[in-house]
């Protein structure tokens, strides 16, 4: 059972570090907003999380 939890919490640090590293801070931020808002079971919050995401992946399509 640690062997699962320490795979899974490798995984979330490298998903954290690579949106970091694509989409900067504002990325982090999204997938903050996205992860708490999910913990805490708030529509809002991880809604927020996903528009900002959403945004920041689309950007480079609607601004081209």
């Amino acid at each position: 059972m640690p062997v699962l939890v320490l795979l899974c919490a490798a995984f979330v640090v490298g998903v954290e570090q690579t949106i970091q590293w694509k989409y900067g801070t504002i990325g982090a931020l999204g997938l903050l907003l996205l992860s708490v808002g999910i913990k805490a079971k708030s529509p809002v919050i991880s809604s927020a999380g996903a528009v900002i995401l959403a945004l920041l992946a689309t950007g480079p399509a609607v601004s081209s």
